[in-house]
């Protein structure tokens, strides 16, 4: 094909017959991609969302020793389910997979189409084509943010991805030239975002000549790929100050109880309040809390970064008595792996394990 013929439609058109036999040669061998099974991929693919392949392979395969069906996942106490989470982050995740499991088992199965799966909680556009595609062969198209770097740079697009105009564009060009049969239609979302994640990748220069659309990629041939795809910045987050306390009492740490709505909902915590209080301050706090400070063993600082906010984290270490609020828990070294802390605590949490060796 001649450079002066290729336009939007015909790049597109192009892409599938050398995009498939690429990922034939050259794709990742994960787990979810050796099954149709909807519940195995539709756990993987809620896993996935906004965290690295590396991170989840190893929650995926405890997770599904744990839960091998959708019915024992609708079936498991809460924070059993949320320990198995722990780590991984957005937990309302794991809180909506089980919400989603017990309405699929309450149905007899998933439902097959596009349309039945976007019903499901915490199941969007995304998810719902990927599954509907993957385990069923449906003609779905799924956008994530790989899809739309190939596509604006195979087509030299210059429209703003945040923009949701410009994804639903992205989808229904995509969905026009995704292979008709089954087969094909499986792995046509996978390779795309294959090419994305491993090739046409974000962050860095693409690697144009290990692309097999090099020949026909109308950013490459026109220069203008590595300043794509085009993106409003991001507002800045929100920074947040915080005291941690890490209160130690007869070889055991307190834990609350977060809220069952919000940020890290319904999960464990180190007890901590807003601010960054110096020690004449905090030990009011921790007097405030029904406790007598006994020894001041050290102080830790501690960042913890969220989509759209970020914790600044000053941290006492101490040895308390008296017995705090009725709702905390106070915990031994084996209580405190029971229960889901989130990562954000993760210094603390280490902390609190040194603290109680022994």
């Amino acid at each position: 094909m001649e450079r002066q013929e290729l336009t939007t439609e015909n790049v597109l058109a192009t892409l599938p017959g050398p995009l498939l036999a690429w990922y034939r040669e050259n794709a990742r061998d994960l787990p979810w991609r050796r099954t149709e099974d909807p519940y195995r991929i539709w756990v993987s693919e809620i896993m996935l969302q906004q965290t690295r392949v590396a991170a989840v392979l190893g929650y995926y395969a405890r997770f599904l020793e744990a839960f091998p069906s959708v019915e024992a996942l609708a079936n498991a106490p809460e924070d059993r389910l949320m320990k198995l989470w722990e780590g991984l982050g957005y937990y309302s995740r794991a809180r909506n997979l089980q919400k989603a499991a017990k309405a699929v088992a309450e149905m007899g199965g998933f439902p097959d189409t596009y349309e039945g799966l976007l019903k499901l909680p915490g199941v969007g556009d995304y998810t719902a084509s990927a599954i509907a595609s993957a385990a069923f062969g449906r003609r779905e198209a799924a956008v994530d943010g790989n899809v739309l770097r190939v596509v604006t740079r195979l087509t030299d697009c210059h429209d703003d991805i945040l923009d949701p105009r410009t994804k639903k564009t992205v989808r229904e060009r995509v969905q026009a030239v995704m292979p008709a049969e089954a087969a094909g239609i499986r792995v046509f979302n996978q390779a795309t975002m294959e090419l994305g994640a491993t090739v046409c990748v974000p962050n860095g220069p693409p690697k144009c000549d290990a692309c097999p659309a090099r020949d026909f990629c109308l950013g490459r041939i026109r220069g203008t790929a590595e300043s794509l795809p085009v993106k409003k910045p991001k507002k800045a987050r929100r920074v947040e100050e915080k005291t941690v306390f890490l209160l130690l009492r007869e070889g055991k740490a307190a834990l609350s109880r977060r809220p069952d709505s919000g940020l890290l909902a319904g999960l464990w915590e180190f007890p901590n309040v807003e601010g960054a209080l110096d020690e004449r301050v905090a030990a009011e706090a921790v007097k405030a809390m029904g406790l007598t400070a006994v020894e001041w063993k050290n102080k830790l600082t501690a960042k913890h970064i969220f989509t759209h906010v970020e914790w600044h984290m000053t941290g006492y270490t101490l040895s308390v008595s008296g017995d705090g609020p009725a709702e905390w828990e106070w915990v031994d070294a084996d209580g405190l792996e029971a229960h889901a802390v989130p990562s954000a605590f993760a210094r603390y949490y280490a902390e609190a394990k040194e603290q109680m060796k022994g």
